[in-house]
């Protein structure tokens, strides 16, 4: 298997014709995204201009992931959230297809570009990119990030290490998670561009709010209904 075999392919298609595209090559070893050589490094990405909230980062020049959302602001500038496109998502196993704003889609391939990115922090999502399900609701995800995380520790369990099954160290995750993206959005509106790509950004944000929230809260009741054979004694 390489690289090429891996790849997630973005399409924009607008109401007049346009079309953007963006192509995500994912190494299938590492489940991290491959970088492209050619492209400058931004000014505003280097480690001095972010100011990351988070201490200890392993990239050493630059913030991986804002490297990333500079390509999705270029993309998309001179293009508004709100404006109407049909996004196709062609990925090895299967084509999704949604008729949405421009913002929608942008979130789903900035979900995907955060977690691949590099970063130690969002490293711990990378499991959930081979199973990628684009435009997903908030209760798809929260799902999603509940069942990786509790698998996590049933193979650190298997490895002789100590699991989290109270998923105490989740709600931690998504206060980082949300720290970067609360700095980031700073970062990329300093840039006076249009605000798809800002927007795509907050959604995030907002979706790292509703998780922690849930795990305070201990709210799982949505979730119980369709568990209650398992919930039998």
């Amino acid at each position: 298997m390489n690289a090429k075999e891996e790849n997630i392919l973005f399409r924009f298609v607008f109401e007049d014709g346009r079309e953007k595209t963006f192509n995500i090559e994912i190494n299938p070893e590492s489940y991290q995204i491959v970088f492209p050589s050619e492209i400058p490094v931004p000014a505003w990405t280097l480690h001095e201009n972010i100011l990351c909230p988070i201490a200890n980062c392993t990239h050493k020049e630059f913030c991986p992931i804002a490297f990333q959302l500079d390509r999705v602001i270029k993309l998309f500038d001179g293009v508004a959230s709100y404006e109407k496109a049909t996004i196709h998502v062609e990925t090895p196993n299967r084509t999704y297809s949604k008729r949405t704003s421009v913002q929608d889609g942008a979130g789903s391939l900035i979900g995907i570009l955060m977690t691949t990115s590099g970063c130690f922090v969002l490293d711990k999502l990378r499991p959930m990119v081979q199973f990628h399900l684009p435009f997903a609701t908030l209760d798809e995800t929260e799902y999603r990030t509940f069942s990786m995380f509790l698998f996590a520790q049933f193979l650190r369990e298997k490895k002789g290490l100590e699991p989290d099954w109270k998923m105490n160290s989740l709600s931690g995750l998504y206060d980082d998670i949300i720290k970067i993206n609360k700095n980031l959005s700073k970062k990329i509106a300093n840039l006076e561009k249009l605000d798809a790509s800002i927007n795509a950004v907050i959604i995030l944000n907002n979706f790292a709010h509703s998780v922690t929230y849930s795990l305070e809260d201990e709210d799982f009741s949505k979730f119980e209904k369709l568990f209650e054979r398992w919930l039998e004694k």
